[in-house]
Order: structure tokens, then C-alpha cells, then sequence
């Protein structure tokens, strides 16, 4: 990796600096600076963020996060698709068009990717992206953590009413992500979120269309409501997967997918990378789940689908295997769950 390019060097570092440069959509105008009121920047979205926009700093450790994006990383041999994205979700110091995300995408070998809409505002963005970037699939949903408080409103059959209309669209190929968040509702949203989860599942199975799922420390209750669902639907993804080596055997058995993000190549994920050891290949997929989520060595900073390579080498080193054979597998995985673009 190249060292990373000031965004105030660009121009002289292309003269010198023969490794990766930031891909020209995300690079600030050359006297940008940081913007005066940060969080606005980094939890703005053009399309609605549904409640999840963050401020600029780590979740967890809560340090100040710096909002320029990382350099381009090395191109793939082999072409996938990054399975999860929001590209109407802000979170650096420049907007990027769908089309321009998809142009530093595609050169890096990152050739399509799933754009997911996770409440009413972001499915109708998604319908727009979908059909002015042909790079582009959709998936459309009401997230767990809205669906509770849409309930609590009295607005939650609204909101579904427009998501089933939504999902129709044949290009939108995933309903999701949809499943259940015990880390940020409390027991109360509990049985608001599993209904709309079963909710989900049974319009994905009428549609014919696969279900992304969101599980956040809610395993057990995601393995049970899906293993209790007799209209389920046949092709089953686990966004951004978060379990352990056991909740990847129990995927295995079911043919259920596992996606993984960034996280899987954090240092201290080791129970993580355990699960995608344990992971049968022909169930593998990589994402983004971007602006969120950044893989090592940029954890912290935007995140973009052009940043793909670094997960899928990440995981590939995991599995001991080489990068390009990984990369075919986890591109045809991808054409069995959402079809051809």
C-alpha cells in the first residue's frame, strides 16, 4: 500500500508518488478544509439515513475520525460485486454521484454493486440509482431499528405498504436489509422488529427474491425466526456477518450466505475470521456495507465500494487461498443470489 496522499498534495504527489492516488471523485477541491460543523458532513445523506446518521467519531472508541477517503487499492484479477452498499448515505468531505462511485468501483475490478435502501426515503433513492446506473442492483427494506420506532408512531404499515410497491421493481433483486438489532433497541422494540423481519421474509418468498439480513447481537432469535418460517425465502444472505464459526456451521447447513465486511480484517476480530475459515466457499460473498465500516488499514475513515479489494484480500488471506480464485467464487456466488445485471 502507497503511502497515503494529502489532500491538499494531490497535484504534486502525481508527479511523485507512483502508488495509488485517491480516486479523483473523492478527492476535496484542493482548498477544502475541514468543514466547520464535522458531524454535519459525516452523518449527512442525500437520501435519508433513517435515524443512523453518525457523527465523526468511532463507534467504540470514540475517537475524532478523519473524513478524507483512503487511496485506491490495488485492482483485483478477478471482477466481483460489492453485495451491500449505501451510496446515498454522506460521510466524507466530498459528495459522490452514483455514477462516479462506480467508475472508481469498476477500476479497481469492483464491477457492480447491490445498493440497498433500509427505510422509505433510501428505497426510493435506490429506485432512482437503479435505473440510472446499470452498475447497479437494489435492495429495499425497512431496518429493524426503524421499524420499531415506526411502530411506536403508528406509521410502521405506511411505510411497509410503500416497501412491498418498492420491491416489485425488477431490478430491486434483495429485500433487506431486514432482520433484528438488540444493540440499539430496547426490549420494548423487540417484538415490533420480529414481526417486521417475518414481514420481509414472507414478501421476499412472494417476490421470488433473495433477503438480506441485519443480525446484531440477536443470533439465536434470526436463526429461530428463520428456521420457523415455512414461506422463506430461498436464497438467504447474512449482511455483513457478525457471528461466530458455530453461527457459519448453522449457515452451512441451511445454504444460507455469509457476507463479510470490513471487520473480518480487524485485528482483534479473531473469532470473526474464525467463522469465515469454517465457511463453506460456494456461500461466500464481500461487501462494503459503505460509508461505514472501513477495512484495515483506513478502519476510521469513508468508506466506499472502491474498497472492496482490501476486504476480499483480507479474507482470502484467512482462507489461505489465492485472491483471484476467491474472487470467482465470490462472483458467482454473487450471480446465483441476485442473477445478472
Amino acid at each position: 500500500m502507497a503511502p497515503e496522499v494529502s489532500a491538499k498534495s494531490t497535484d504534486a504527489a502525481r508527479d511523485t508518488d507512483p502508488g495509488p492516488l485517491v480516486p479523483e471523485a473523492y478527492r476535496p477541491a484542493p482548498a477544502a478544509d475541514q468543514p466547520a460543523d464535522p458531524a454535519t458532513v459525516a452523518g449527512e445523506a442525500n437520501g435519508s439515513a433513517g435515524g443512523r446518521r453518525r457523527a465523526p467519531t468511532e463507534e467504540k472508541t470514540k475517537r475524532q475520525r478523519r473524513l478524507e477517503y483512503p487511496p485506491a487499492p490495488e485492482p483485483l484479477g478477478v471482477p466481483v460485486v460489492d453485495n451491500h452498499t449505501h451510496l446515498d448515505f454522506r460521510d466524507g468531505l466530498v459528495s459522490v454521484d452514483v455514477h462516479q462511485a462506480m467508475d472508481a468501483a469498476e477500476a479497481v475490478g469492483v464491477v457492480g454493486a447491490i445498493q440497498v435502501g433500509c427505510d422509505v426515503e433510501s428505497a426510493r433513492f435506490t429506485i432512482e440509482a437503479i435505473e440510472a446506473e446499470s452498475r447497479l442492483l437494489g435492495a429495499v427494506a425497512i431496518h429493524p431499528n426503524d421499524a420499531a420506532r415506526l411502530a411506536e408512531r403508528g406509521h410502521l404499515d405506511a411505510a411497509l405498504a410503500e416497501i412491498e410497491t418498492l420491491a416489485a421493481h425488477p431490478r430491486v433483486r434483495a429485500v433487506g436489509e431486514t432482520g433484528l438489532d438488540y444493540y440499539r433497541t430496547g426490549p420494548e422494540g423487540v417484538g415490533d422488529q420480529q414481526e417486521a423481519f417475518r414481514w420481509h421474509l414472507e414478501l421476499a418468498h412472494r417476490l421470488g427474491k433473495a433477503v438480506q439480513i441485519h443480525d446484531r447481537d440477536a443470533h439465536e432469535d434470526v436463526v429461530r425466526i428463520l428456521l420457523d418460517t415455512p414461506n422463506r425465502p430461498e436464497r438467504v444472505v447474512f449482511h455483513c456477518f457478525s457471528g461466530d464459526a458455530e453461527l457459519a456451521r448453522i449457515c452451512n447447513e441451511q445454504g444460507w450466505y455469509m457476507s463479510f465486511a470490513g471487520p473480518v480484517t480487524f485485528k482483534a476480530n479473531e473469532e470473526l475470521r474464525g467463522a469465515l475459515a469454517e465457511a463453506r466457499e460456494e456461500l461466500l460473498l464481500v461487501e462494503t456495507d459503505a460509508p461505514f465500516l472501513t477495512p484495515h488499514p483506513w478502519r476510521g475513515r469513508p468508506n466506499a465500494p472502491y474498497l472492496v479489494p482490501l476486504t476480499l484480500r483480507g479474507m482470502a488471506e484467512t482462507r489461505g487461498a489465492e485472491a483471484d480464485a476467491l474472487a470467482a467464487a465470490v462472483a458467482e456466488n454473487t450471480r446465483r443470489v441476485y442473477g445478472y445485471f
